[in-house]
């Protein structure tokens, strides 16, 4: 059995997309009506309607007491908070992060907060490019599964498989989560960019220079190049700096744009930023179009002033 805890559109994705695969699933939510709607409806009909769930996919709101792996789909600023609530329940499984971010008030990536509040578990973390609806679907991707014991990472390589999403699989956790984190902050950017019609020029010009910052901050934390430059990093990158169904994307068009963005959607792009931002300048990392981000954020600069900062920057070689 695998448990998926977090009945947001992603858990859901993975949850459905393992159960087409013959997996038994159990997709965990708090939300006691939301779990009653599942079971009854068989559908997520508040974050992925219209895709009905397979036959071994139950929803539930309690944990199962013994699983197999345990993905852990929580947006990253409830990541603690449900490791603090269940972590009795959760000692000795496998638990596989999903989630992509940098927690704002201690600059940690999931792995880490794992290792601090579970050290005795075996901890992964899943990313890449993928869109929960495309998973849902049984569209294809290809995501990086990331574990430090290769053994274990092995392991759930072939437990997590299925019909749509082929896994590669690499020890270098914190590339994957960084490289995971840091693509939001940049599809923010790159949002924006489209929002105030600076065009699709601009846009590959931000993509570009953010990757470059992206790697800067993750090998400074140990990461390898190869990581970032794999699905983790560049491929996560080019999915949402180029569709709006990217959230971080589509809040960077709103605020390209001028316009207000509905803000009970979690756009994790926007404490990693801050987050980031700090953890860069604590150890000399020069960031600037995240330091524009969090600035355009925070209202500090506009628009206008946020080219400026950027196009003023002193000439460099590549």
């Amino acid at each position: 059995m695998i448990t998926v805890l977090g009945a947001g559109a992603f858990g859901t994705a993975l949850a459905i997309s393992l159960a087409e695969a013959g997996q038994e699933v159990v997709l965990w939510s708090r939300n006691a009506d939301q779990v009653r709607s599942m079971q009854e409806v068989r559908e997520n009909k508040t974050r992925l309607p219209g895709i009905i769930f397979p036959d071994g996919l139950q929803a539930s709101d309690t944990i199962p007491a013994e699983s197999g792996p345990v993905l852990l789909a929580v947006p990253m600023q409830h990541l603690r908070e449900l490791l603090l609530s269940h972590g009795d329940t959760l000692r000795g499984l496998d638990l596989v992060a999903c989630c992509k971010g940098i927690e704002l008030t201690t600059t940690l990536g999931p792995m880490s907060i794992l290792a601090e509040l579970m050290p005795q578990n075996t901890a992964a973390i899943l990313t890449g490019p993928s869109f929960a609806h495309d998973i849902a679907k049984g569209l294809p991707t290809a995501l990086t599964l990331a574990c430090a014991n290769a053994e274990r990472g092995k392991a759930l390589q072939q437990t997590l498989i299925t019909r749509n999403i082929r896994l590669y699989r690499t020890t270098d956790t914190i590339g994957a989560e960084l490289g995971g984190a840091m693509k939001n902050v940049i599809a923010i950017a790159a949002g924006i960019v489209i929002g105030a019609g600076l065009g699709e020029s601009a846009r590959a010009a931000l993509m570009t220079r953010g990757f470059a910052e992206m790697q800067r901050l993750a090998l400074a934390l140990g990461a390898r190049s190869e990581t970032l430059s794999g699905l983790s990093g560049f491929g996560d990158l080019v999915l949402t700096c180029a569709s709006p169904q990217s959230r971080n994307m589509r809040f960077g068009l709103s605020l390209g744009r001028n316009e207000s963005f509905d803000p009970t959607i979690t756009v994790e792009g926007a404490a990693t930023a801050r987050a980031a931002l700090d953890r860069a300048a604590a150890l000399g990392i020069d960031m600037p179009i995240t330091a524009v981000v969090v600035a355009m954020l925070d209202g500090k600069i506009g628009l206008h002033q946020a080219m400026n900062l950027l196009l003023s920057r002193p000439l460099k070689e590549e």
